[in-house]
């Protein structure tokens, strides 16, 4: 049996990948088929776009933080039900963690999932040279599975056909179609409004309007035959178990907090957990009935003054945590859990104030990259000396009033440091988890809710 999936790699960052990736989806959904997004890496960003044009749940494939067993069944889970996946890469096809091997990157992903390839390749002030580009891209990695080009960026009809002449010549696959350079169409600025405009639906008549423009110049059809994938086989899943919810973990979502992977949701889901969902923004209080919490990233600074004002919900919050709820936070409800948060403006604004310290927003980026992580003695999500992979981005910085106990110690490519603020059963820090990189972390939280149900 055959699925249909592609992966859509550029040559390398800023090609135009993301655009063309949402106007096949939407191309692709004009043409009425259903299609499933997936996004390579810990970007939370593009899946948001392609959630909003597929009408379906994107979710991440990361081959450095996840085993590749999860990578594939995430890819068969997620496929189930649509005609054709699509996977955005990230960065260029051979670009990961590390200039010495393919660890993480997109040609893994595509090699891991069988996935054919369509490459993306900035035509600007090239013609011939881009049969080169696209002959070089095949010939380095054995596995990987090149099956045709789209041009962007070209200055005329004249000028792809050049492009796809040389390139169909040279290297043997089809050239589908192109992007014009001044198609007066660009993916708007990643500010960080971003993800609740595009829930909103305030981008749809943009991924609308480039749905048919990739149909008036890329063989959508054409793309569609050659996407032909195996099913891919995988061992135990690491989703299939089904324990009965025993408890009730609070997940804090809205314009302010919204940085969380689907994967985690089932994961609780899998493996006893209700989640219910509040927002913090809105003035929604902690509902009185969990027995956990968990207030993920996304740009509290962006809200900051609303939050401040809500001192129900800030109150709600505190007294659950001090009372000993078992609470995950990461980097955005770190920052929320924090005593204030100072915008690049110098404004002080009042937040729930369990962590004893601040954090100061700053113009340039403060943190970025993968992490490996292990817990400070007394984490409970890392009892049985457990690692977990995660990653941090991130424009604050924080700065603790006294010394202060640190939940994690995080390694990453500028060595190792201390991270984060545990007390009790707060456990709080820049660092995104991806809980498929540590199912255990998900039961010792669990655990941690049924003992609190029980004593609290």
């Amino acid at each position: 049996m055959t699925g249909r999936r592609l992966v859509i790699a550029g040559t390398g960052s800023g090609v135009g990948k993301t655009t063309l990736t949402i106007g096949l989806m939407s191309a692709l959904r004009k043409k009425g088929y259903t299609v499933q997004g997936f996004k390579c890496g810990p970007d939370y960003i593009d899946p948001t776009y392609h959630t909003a044009v597929t009408g379906r749940v994107s979710r991440n494939v990361d081959s450095w933080m996840l085993n590749h067993e999860m990578v594939k069944e995430i890819v068969n889970r997620g496929s189930d039900g649509a005609d054709i996946s699509i996977i955005e890469g990230v960065m260029g096809f051979f670009d990961g963690k590390n200039p010495t091997n393919n660890d993480g990157t997109t040609a893994e992903i595509s090699i891991i999932t069988k996935s054919p390839v369509v490459l993306v390749v900035n035509c600007a002030s090239m013609a011939r040279s881009a049969a080169a580009i696209v002959k070089g891209f095949q010939a380095f990695l054995d596995g990987t599975n090149i099956v045709g080009v789209i041009a962007n960026r070209v200055g005329s009809e004249g000028h792809f056909k050049i492009v796809k002449t040389a390139i169909e010549q040279e290297c043997g696959i089809a050239v589908l179609g192109y992007l014009k350079r001044d198609s007066d169409i660009a993916i708007p600025e990643r500010h960080l409004g971003l993800i609740p405009s595009v829930e909103r639906g305030e981008l749809d008549p943009f991924f609308d309007q480039l749905g048919h423009l990739v149909l008036e110049t890329v063989d959508v059809e054409k793309l569609y035959e050659l996407a032909q994938a195996p099913l891919l086989e995988m061992r135990e899943s690491q989703f299939g178990r089904r324990d009965k919810q025993t408890v009730r973990i609070a997940v804090a979502r809205d314009a302010a907090f919204n940085f969380y992977y689907q994967e985690n949701f089932e994961m609780l889901e899998a493996f006893g957990a209700e989640v219910v969902e509040f927002s913090p923004l809105r003035g929604e209080i902690l509902p009185d009935y969990v027995d956990g919490l968990y207030i993920g990233g996304g740009f509290p600074e962006e809200f900051a003054k609303e939050l401040a004002h809500q001192t129900e919900v800030k109150s709600s919050i505190q007294t659950a945590i001090e009372n000993g709820l078992p609470t995950l936070a990461e980097c955005g409800g770190f920052m929320f859990l924090t005593e204030a948060l100072e915008t690049t403006d110098e404004k002080k604004y009042e937040m729930v104030g369990v962590i004893p310290g601040m954090v100061k927003m700053q113009s340039k980026l403060a943190a970025l990259g993968y992490r490996e992580v292990t817990g400070e003695q007394g984490n409970f999500l890392f009892d049985g000396n457990l690692k977990a992979k995660g990653h941090e981005f991130h424009y604050s910085t924080f700065h603790p009033k006294t010394n202060i106990q640190y939940a994690y110690q995080t390694k990453g490519m500028r060595g190792t440091k201390q991270e984060g603020y545990m007390k009790g059963n707060l456990i709080a820090g820049y660092t995104h988890f991806h809980f498929g990189s540590c199912p255990e972390m998900v039961e010792n939280w669990i655990k941690q809710c049924k003992e609190h149900k029980v004593n609290g």
